[in-house]
């Protein structure tokens, strides 16, 4: 289980990565490529997702508790 607690991810290839169940509390994936990733049960609170590529993202039980998704 990674703790990213406050990475900086912004543009970040993450294409198909598996997250699950990561810790991401507070992390910038600002234009993050997510494309593919699973993030099943991770923890995404307060994380800025701002132009991330989440297609075909799996989030299945994931947090996103103010998660910033513009």
């Amino acid at each position: 289980k990674a703790d990213l607690t406050g990475a900086n991810l912004t543009d970040a290839n993450l294409t198909k990565a598996n997250l699950t169940p990561a810790t991401l509390i507070n992390a910038n994936l600002t234009d993050a490529h997510l494309h593919g990733a699973d993030l099943t049960r991770t923890n995404l609170t307060k994380a800025n997702l701002t132009g991330a590529d989440l297609t075909d993202a799996d989030l299945t039980h994931a947090n996103l508790t103010k998660a910033n998704l513009t």
